[in-house]
């Protein structure tokens, strides 16, 4: 017998920010990284996202290359603790409908899987936290003696998460109809489509406006707006101003 399966996204759909970005400034402050890639780089790409002045996906995009470059030549090893503390000190710090939504699956005895952008030694620490039945995150690649390449294998776009979402469905024969999926950015799109029980949560306008415009996705998806401690819960139409 088929099981149902749960893909979830975890940036911004579990947990309130993003891993990579909590991992980029831990390596700062224990000045792994110098300080000054942050204040001459980064804090610009950060701030204009910060006051919405472009989009997600291309925020993560343009983190996501200063963060290899400074990572390239590191030791995954020699940060090990600070990629722990990261997961200690941050991993409760999610959505409150997810987390409640991921146990409720567990009860169902659903299988559940993490899929995020997010580098796959931070997504395996909090797939273990919460219990996922397994696992998919960007592929940092290191070579024989622990340090980072400078080459990736990245799982924050739409393509990767649907290949990842195949390749869990063959290999715990998963029944895709009556599976679910939760997303909040176009990077989860493909996620969304292909499953049952689409959801996303706090979405962000990208990923609202491409919902409208496919009809058979549009019906089926059910919109989550958790802000403060009230849970808003959308089916059918959906605005955008």
């Amino acid at each position: 017998m088929k099981k149902t399966g749960v893909f979830i996204d975890i940036d911004g759909t579990l947990y309130r920010n993003s891993l990579m970005v909590e991992h980029f400034k831990k390596l700062l402050k224990y000045e792994i990284i110098d300080p000054a890639v942050w204040h001459n780089i980064a804090k610009k790409a950060y701030y204009n996202w910060d006051k919405r002045r472009g989009n997600y996906i291309d925020y993560l995009e343009e983190v996501a290359t200063i963060y290899l470059s400074s990572m390239t030549g590191l030791n995954k090893n020699d940060m090990e603790f600070i990629s722990k503390q990261v997961i200690n000190l941050k991993g409760d710090r999610v959505y409150r409908f997810t987390r409640d939504r991921i146990r409720w699956h567990q009860q169902q005895s659903h299988m559940v899987f993490f899929i995020s952008g997010s580098p796959d030694y931070l997504v395996s620490k909090m797939a273990e936290k919460y219990k996922a039945t397994d696992f998919r995150g960007t592929i940092f690649h290191v070579d024989h003696e622990g340090f980072f390449t400078g080459e990736i294998e990245k799982m924050w776009d739409s393509e990767n998460k649907h290949e990842a979402i195949l390749e869990l469905v063959e290999a715990y024969d998963i029944d895709l109809d009556s599976s679910y999926a939760y997303g909040d950015t176009t990077g989860d799109l493909a996620m969304l489509k292909l499953v049952g029980n689409p959801i996303a949560i706090n979405p962000a306008r990208e990923l609202l406006e491409s919902i409208k415009v496919d009809q058979a996705l549009i019906e089926k998806t059910t919109i989550i707006v958790e802000r403060k401690d009230v849970i808003y819960k959308i089916n059918g139409a959906v605005e955008t101003i």
